[in-house]
């Protein structure tokens, strides 16, 4: 049978219990036309990007099923017609993914991954900079401009004759 992925965004104003509710009824749909839900994950109340009707955060929930494709549609079918859910995707797949998805990867193991000690990479570091260590001279004086060189005096800004 063919592999979906679906991912489902319940309101925000219902309680994480009900989303697991919802979520049996949908595996019971799937199973009813003789698929299986092979993973189930429930990613919690997040952030949603841009409004959806009036909602800023909505539960997310994925559904990992080996189903046939009338039991998927009627899946979607009646998730469009659940007023608790505001978005949902369905995706056929290769293979379903083993252990964990992405979402549910703790901060700890995405932090054991190398981090580089430069910032900018391999690029060497800026000569000129290290040669004068911070000291750029004394100030010209007011009406006065820099010199252009290293070595020549300061020019007046306007010189009378």
């Amino acid at each position: 049978m063919p592999l979906y992925e679906c991912v489902f965004i319940a309101r925000q104003d219902i309680s994480a219990p009900q989303v697991e509710a919802i979520a049996d009824h949908f595996a019971k749909v799937v199973e009813d036309g003789g698929g299986t839900v092979a993973k189930r994950e429930y990613w919690g109340l997040r952030s949603l990007s841009y409004r959806i009707r009036k909602n800023r955060k909505g539960h997310y929930m994925l559904l990992n099923l080996d189903a046939a494709a009338p039991a998927v549609l009627e899946m979607e079918r009646q998730m469009r017609l659940n007023e608790d859910i505001i978005r949902q995707l369905t995706v056929r797949v290769d293979a379903l993914q083993e252990g964990p998805s992405a979402m549910m990867q703790t901060r700890a193991s995405r932090d054991d991954r190398p981090r580089r000690e430069d910032r900018f990479g391999d690029r060497p570091p800026r000569g000129d900079r290290d040669d004068r260590s911070g000291d750029r001279g004394p100030r010209p004086e007011r009406g006065e401009r820099r010199p252009y060189g290293e070595g020549e005096p300061a020019v007046p800004a306007a010189e009378e004759e």
